[in-house]
């Protein structure tokens, strides 16, 4: 037990790195910003499988272990307490009064119960019997040189024990068994756009070991609208987020007919066996390059990536082809621009007040021909050079919805189209649209996990609150024909209700006799 609790400890110890840094499993696109920041040491800490952690190897070993040190906990204990079980209480002690909870009460000779029979030790041990039996003891008469009744209970208390600890270990084998089958994936859905239960369709795909694409049952889900509320009214707290809200039509296998849903932060969405979580949002300003005589090459909304609480997000373009030269364009969006005193932006609100955008501009090798697979929300710019930005003489392209700007170099024009309509065109809110980011989960073994985990609760319970105890009667005959009843109890640990219990049993003991006994 001391070696399981110790393991205990140290996976809780071994938990803590999941928190600190991004995990690949739940949130790729924080490891890749990661990666971006820390381009020195973020491949040590990949090394130390810092990023997958719940499925690291030391991990997973330390997970194992106590798995083994559970079972090897349970087994003897299940054994043991199956023999108690089966065994008869213990002989009643020679001396009672050597208990530290006891009491004695005696009656005279010829002492007549309620039903006028005279009281014998042997119907006087009977009746404590069956005060015993009603109490819940197992009870065992014994006839030595005194008549004696011995009765325990409590055994629940061990059986509760035993089933915290198997229901513990029901936990670990039914979540391991949902991380073999199960998978966690995540999509990132611009408003209006689809997305379809198929692999390519993820942006990030983390199966478990035994899973096979056949496991994923085929469901649409659109989103048709993203809705985030911030505060208004309280100056202490202005800007801070109230709510996310993100609209969804649902198609279930090949079906054209759809049901509109509602995803929330803490109401996750149903579907296929899956649960459809909403991870994170932001903004995805439509971007368009032209080349210079006006044909596009590229149109399409760029999803920006939260740097702070104020959405300051950071975007990334590639333009590989359609132009003379390949272009890399690495920009910030701001949803309330406001210039700094040293003329830097910042935003100071992450609501759509006065959104803009610096475009930082570079020409050269993306690095994308070898056919190496590449982040879309990294820019290598080893082999590049930087044509508009603040290390060269043209500065960086400052854009608000609407308006456009020429690429140095006459490679073509870049414009932040306005997405609101013809009708809105001075609604900010329709100016840009937004992204919401869906984490999809799917865990085969959830309800058995709740239903350990309700056993660990009710072991726990049971383990805590019923006490194990012992208590004998004992009847012995005086010298001139009275009766002595002696009363003793013994607890298993720590037993504060032990006195009142051997006191309340003597008070029910004396009432069945029908006497009132002389202490």
């Amino acid at each position: 037990m001391r070696t399981a609790l110790f393991l205990l400890l140290l996976l809780a110890i071994a938990a803590v790195p999941g928190s600190l840094f991004s995990q690949r499993s739940s949130d790729p696109n924080g490891v890749t910003q990661y990666f971006a920041e820390h381009p020195d040491t973020a491949p040590i800490l990949d090394k130390f499988q810092l990023f997958d952690v719940y499925t690291s190897v030391w991990f997973s070993a330390i997970y194992l272990l106590l798995f083994i040190s559970l079972i090897g906990c349970v087994i003897p204990r299940a054994i043991h307490h199956a023999r108690a079980l089966r065994s008869r209480p213990p002989r009643t002690p020679a001396h009672l009064e050597r208990l530290g909870t006891f009491s004695a009460s005696e009656m005279a000779a010829g002492q007549t119960d309620a039903a006028g029979a005279v009281i014998t030790p042997a119907s006087a041990i009977e009746a404590a019997r069956s005060v015993l039996r009603r109490s819940g003891y197992r009870v065992q008469l014994f006839d030595s040189k005194d008549l004696s009744v011995s009765a325990e209970r409590g055994y629940l208390r061990e059986t509760g024990n035993l089933l915290f600890h198997t229901a513990l270990i029901g936990i670990l084998i039914s979540v391991g068994i949902g991380s073999g089958f199960g998978y966690t994936g995540q999509r990132a859905l611009v408003t209006g756009q689809a997305f379809a239960n198929v692999r390519v369709s993820f942006d990030s795909f983390s199966p478990g070991r035994f899973f096979t694409d056949g496991q994923l049952v085929p469901y649409r889900i659109k989103l048709n609208s993203f809705t985030a509320k911030y505060e208004e009214q309280n100056t202490n707290a202005l800007g801070e987020p109230i709510d996310y809200t993100a609209k969804v039509t649902t198609y279930d296998g090949t079906s054209t007919k759809g049901t509109d849903q509602t995803i929330k932060v803490n109401s996750p969405l149903e579907i296929g066996g899956n649960q459809v979580y909403l991870l994170g949002n932001g903004y995805a300003p439509h971007i368009t390059v032209r080349d210079p005589s006006g044909t596009i090459v590229f149109s399409e909304p760029v999803i920006y990536l939260a740097q702070d609480a104020n959405l300051t997000s950071l975007g990334i373009v590639k333009i590989p082809d359609g132009l003379a030269k390949q272009v890399g364009i690495r920009s910030f969006f701001y949803p309330t621009a406001q210039k700094a005193s040293d003329g830097s932006l910042a935003s100071v609100n992450p609501d759509l007040l006065n959104p803009e955008i610096s475009f930082v501009m570079y020409t050269g090798n993306l690095g994308i021909n070898s056919g190496a697979p590449k982040s879309v929300y990294s820019l290598d710019v080893s082999k590049m050079t930087e044509v508009a930005g603040p290390d060269v003489a043209t500065a960086a392209i400052h854009l608000k919805p609407g308006q456009s700007a020429k690429i140095p170099g006459g490679l073509g024009t870049i414009s932040f189209d306005n997405m609101a309509p013809a009708d809105q065109k001075g609604n900010l809110e329709k100016s840009v649209q937004r992204f919401a980011s869906l984490d999809i989960h799917r865990d085969p073994t959830l309800g058995w996990v709740l239903f350990f985990a309700i056993c660990v609760v009710l072991g726990l319970l049971t383990g805590l609150f019923i006490p194990r105890r012992r208590v004998w009667v004992k009847a012995v005959e005086q010298e001139d024909g009275g009766l002595r009843l002696e009363y003793a109890g013994l607890a298993r640990g720590e037993d504060p209700g032990l006195e009142s219990a051997v006191a309340d049993i003597a008070a029910r003991h004396s009432q069945q006799l029908g006497l009132k006994l002389t202490p």
